[in-house]
């Protein structure tokens, strides 16, 4: 037996048989050319035949899973046409007089070095979208088509180095039992096909994993722990079988809680609302159940741009995500970027400690042009839905004085126009620093509600920074100090007859559920998936005793 260990995204189980992904590759020989004229141009023809490819697996994507996901295949065409990769290639054949080939590989090779040491996990996820285009760009330079190869057998464990998004949907579904890669992130392809699939699926396992496996081999998945065993021994085998068996009764049963209420025994009632980082997960919201979404993370928009999204752009989305959830309540936060989300087209200078830096909402006090249209596009779409907006790393009062004022400006403008937008919007903030807790009793009378981030109240209250893995070992989410905050926002906003949820990763810790309810926390906010467990938790707690 070998055991491996990487990062589970998918919690759940799974015995089966190695299929390992095996994908055409051209050889790529670096040959001196005499005509880079000639050269540019097979790579001008290749990039209209990987348009047209890209077009058909767009087309396939949106018949499978839907508009949101096959969105990625257009990306990839516009990505053929930017031009820094094309004249990356360009110049390397015009100035080393080399092949089309070994210039598409070179240039590939350093966007996805480039992507690959940014701090920001979306953007090292689009590392594996630099590879997928170059590849079939080299594929169609030597006249092949890239596709993959064919599961060797029904309900196989895929194992991969990574999957390219145009890999995962060239996939057979119903051959899939689960994924197990060497390399990739949460917000890689693999993680997110898995996720919607609820199927087990382990990323990060090493180079290792891959060179030592073979088709055929036995293999457990452990998406839980992580963990992966290859030829595993009879007691691995029996523990795994039965976590597996437990898991699926236990999902079975909670299956049952749909349309079922979030009250206690004594008859308290709570929130169970969705955090989400997009449009594509509304469907995940409703097949779960979720009462709302209680964190509509906006950054998506400024993340998968180029540019400063327009009003335009942005009505467009908040108004989809209104009306499709039909009623039910919806909050977005207004932009997050900074920290460990960067976006180059804010030239937004270097800093040595970025999460205390200029982010968040000091972007936006201090950038008040994003920050105005984002307002009048989210005012507009108010219309649509049940509208409401939280704002994130408060920590004065003036702050909430200065959003105040923006927003007063902008429901004048839109008067002015004419322009309809709803009277009933639920304007919060987010209490994810210290100072906003330890005064929350004076920032509790400005606003509708608060909204508990957990992640960063805890980051900045035990001084660990969330993006350095050498000291995970000092972050203790479960720290009273953390608590005693949540605890006194809790009070705060309950003395002035507002309500209080808790949109960090500690909403779905069912350990902290209880504690959280005495506290008196009106919601909680999770992930799609950690809907009925809460729910479940919730129904068990008997308040009176």
């Amino acid at each position: 037996m070998i055991k491996y260990t990487g990062k589970g995204v998918y919690g759940a189980v799974a015995i089966g048989r190695v299929s390992v992904f095996k994908r055409q590759t051209a050889s790529i020989l670096k040959l001196r050319i005499t005509d880079p004229e000639a050269e540019k141009g097979r790579v001008a023809s290749a990039k209209e035949k990987a348009t047209e490819q890209l077009q058909a697996v767009y087309e396939k994507a949106l018949a499978e899973v839907g508009e949101d996901e096959a969105a990625i295949f257009e990306v990839h065409m516009m990505m053929l046409e930017d031009e820094d990769f094309n004249d990356a290639i360009n110049d390397m054949i015009d100035s080393e007089l080399v092949n089309a080939e070994y210039a598409v590989a070179s240039a590939r090779d350093t966007f996805a070095a480039q992507f690959s040491a940014m701090e920001d996990s979306y953007f090292q996820a689009r590392a594996a979208d630099i590879k997928d285009i170059s590849n079939r760009l080299l594929n169609c330079l030597a006249d092949n088509s890239g596709g993959g190869s064919e599961l060797a057998g029904d309900k196989m464990v895929v194992c991969s180095d990574d999957l390219a998004p145009s890999e995962t949907v060239s996939l057979d579904k119903s051959k899939v039992l689960a994924f197990a890669t060497s390399y990739g992130s949460s917000n890689s392809h693999t993680a997110i096909l898995a996720r919607n699939m609820n199927i087990p699926a382990v990323i990060g396992l090493g180079k290792e994993f891959l060179e030592e496996i073979t088709d055929g081999q036995q293999i457990c998945v452990d998406g839980f722990t992580g963990e992966v065993f290859v030829d595993p021994d009879e007691e691995t085998l029996e523990r795994l079988t039965k976590k597996r068996d437990e898991d699926i009764e236990k999902k079975s049963r909670l299956k049952e809680l749909i349309g079922q209420d979030n009250v206690t025994i004594d008859g308290k009632r709570i929130n169970v609302f969705c955090n989400i980082g997009g449009p594509k997960d509304i469907p995940l919201v409703n097949e779960n159940d979720g009462g709302g979404i209680g964190l509509f993370r906006s950054e998506f928009l400024y993340l998968e741009n180029t540019d400063f999204p327009s009003e335009e752009q942005q009505f467009e989305a908040y108004k989809n995500v209104l009306e499709s959830m039909k009623g039910k309540k919806v909050i977005i936060r207004t932009l997050d970027i900074g920290a460990d989300k960067k976006v180059d087209y804010f030239n937004l200078d270097d800093e040595e400690n970025p999460a205390m830096g200029i982010r968040a909402i000091r972007i936006c006090l201090t950038r008040p042009e994003i920050f105005k249209t984002q307002l009048r596009a989210l005012f507009r779409a108010s219309v649509f839905g049940d509208l409401g907006i939280m704002f994130p790393m408060i920590t004065s009062e003036s702050e909430i004085s200065e959003i105040m004022g923006f927003c007063d400006i902008i429901k004048a403008e839109l008067d002015t126009q004419g322009i309809p937008y709803a009277d009933n919007i639920e304007l919060g903030i987010m209490i994810e620093t210290p100072a906003a807790a330890v005064i929350s009793d004076k920032l509790a009378p400005m606003v509708d509600f608060f909204s508990v981030g957990t992640n960063d109240l805890t980051q900045y209250t035990l001084a660990c920074d969330r993006q350095n893995p050498k000291i995970e070992r000092f972050v203790d989410t479960h720290h009273e100090a953390v608590l005693r905050l949540i605890e006194t926002a809790a009070k705060a906003a309950h003395d002035n007859g507002k309500w209080i949820g808790i949109c960090g990763e500690l909403g779905a810790d069912t350990t902290l559920t209880e504690r959280f309810l005495k506290m008196g926390i009106d919601e909680l906010s999770v992930s799609p998936p950690a809907v009925l467990k809460v729910r479940d938790k919730v129904r068990s707690i008997d308040l009176s005793k």
